[in-house]
């Protein structure tokens, strides 16, 4: 079987080939790749609101807690997961459940922050989210290639928990939203993702565009690059990168309609399905870190309320996007070196409330991690019988975190400097050795 790195080299300097890099970007990943030996990528699925563990991952049937959905069997003997996720019981064999996760914030923005950063939120330090510290270790160095893309993120909830903190503005992800399509007559259709001013305006002809940048760059030089802190050296920052980005061919990662429709149709026509077909684009370019939100623009696993049917939706959008994501990765050489956390803020109540909903529950829940890096095929920790909380030693976050840094070759233990002068380690915490391959 052809090696994920030869592929890659294969399929970089062929003339057809990923129809994207320029000579001059197709160099710096095939150069990365033979320096280092692979070029490991790391996939987040963000769960907005909080996914419940008891109609996911950890199911209790016969119990009065379980509710209404069944188990299925998965790709691995005894390893039973819901059914309404049947595609992605086929990849167990990939994945790895951690049942035993306990944090202590209920609370949706501090959640957030705490399991994004792994830091206790209300400190006066900056902190940056952890797909943020890991690119900036994975980073290609390559202007025309960004570190971190984030597809759809919530950041309404707590935009400290998905900013670069003090790594600074360099650092900060490249952000993908949603804009609504109108249709002639009825409703718009699924809200196409797009990076907002990606492109140059079509109405300027491409020597406008060359002088007004050359008008920039004289202003910048006399404002003098030297002496510009704060704002003005992050929009300095901003636009030059944007600049790059829009004259690189990556640019076209983005625009899905260049895959054909017998490609698109296994990921479901959801924003997650589309944001997991993009999230395979981009690995294919050698983006570091990619992370896709799934919470139907807001908090959609917050599900107080008629919690079944909610997760029963949002689990068939789960079960394409990252069934398909995680087959197409495998057949393209790339799910060896590419790791996956799939993490929300917290888990929901075992008990079900009167308006048939699931409430938030820190004290006992699960995440899942796999692909590069992670000895798939395990269950790791679990909980009681009626799911109240955990048996033996509780996960942390910390925990998970390390985990993910270790799997992605990267030492959690590395340190950076914060806006304070403090060194803080990307993560504080050893990871799980039973996990990792």
């Amino acid at each position: 079987m052809i090696s994920r790195r030869d592929w890659l080299r294969t399929m970089l300097s062929s003339s057809v080939g990923l129809g994207l890099f320029r000579c001059g970007m197709a160099q710096p990943l095939v150069d990365a790749l033979s320096k280092n030996g692979s070029h490991q990528q790391l996939v987040v699925l963000w769960m907005a609101g909080g996914p419940s563990q008891m109609d996911t991952f950890d199911l209790k049937p016969g119990h009065p807690n379980g509710g209404e959905f069944k188990e299925i069997q998965t790709s691995v003997p005894g390893i039973r997961i819901c059914e309404h996720l049947p595609k992605l019981s086929e990849w167990m064999h990939q994945l790895s459940i951690i049942r035993s996760l306990q944090t202590k914030e209920g609370d949706h923005g501090r959640g957030t922050f705490l399991v994004r950063t792994g830091q206790r939120p209300g400190t006066p330090l900056k902190y940056p989210a952890l797909p943020v510290s890991l690119s900036k270790e994975l980073s290609l160095n390559d202007p025309m290639v960004p570190d971190y893309v984030s597809i759809l993120p919530p950041t309404f909830i707590n935009p400290a928990a998905f900013s670069s903190g003090f790594l600074g503005t360099r650092h900060q992800p490249l952000t993908v939203g949603s804009q609504s399509v109108p249709t002639p007559n009825g409703p718009p259709r699924n809200a196409e993702l797009r990076v907002e001013n990606l492109l140059p305006a079509t109405s300027l002809e491409r020597t406008r565009i060359e002088r007004r940048r050359e008008m920039w760059e004289l202003l910048q030089q006399t404002y003098g690059a030297g002496e510009r802190e704060g704002a003005a050296r992050a929009h300095d920052t901003v636009f030059r990168r944007a600049v790059k980005l829009s004259d690189s061919e990556l640019n076209v990662a983005f625009d899905l309609s260049k895959e054909s429709e017998k490609a698109k149709a296994p990921y479901g026509t959801s924003q997650f399905g589309q944001g997991c077909l993009m999230a395979r684009r981009l690995i294919e370019r050698g983006v570091p870190v990619v992370e896709v939100a799934l919470g139907n623009g807001g908090l959609g696993w917050d599900t107080h309320i008629d919690n079944f049917k909610s997760v029963r939706n949002l689990c068939g959008d789960l079960d394409a996007g990252w069934s398909s994501l995680l087959k197409d990765l495998d057949e393209r050489g790339l799910l060896e070196s590419t790791t996956f956390l799939w993490i929300g803020e917290f888990g929901r109540t075992p008990t079900i409330n009167p308006q048939a909903g699931r409430d938030h529950f820190p004290d006992a829940w699960s995440c899942v991690v796999g692909g590069g890096g992670i000895a798939g095929g395990q269950v790791y920790g679990s909980t009681s019988p009626d799911g109240a909380k955990v048996e033996g030693e509780p996960t942390s976050v910390q925990q998970v975190l390390a985990t993910v840094a270790t799997a992605v070759r990267v030492d959690p233990s590395i340190e950076n400097v914060s806006e304070l002068g403090r060194p803080i380690k990307i993560v504080e915490a050893n990871p799980i050795q039973e996990l990792l391959s």
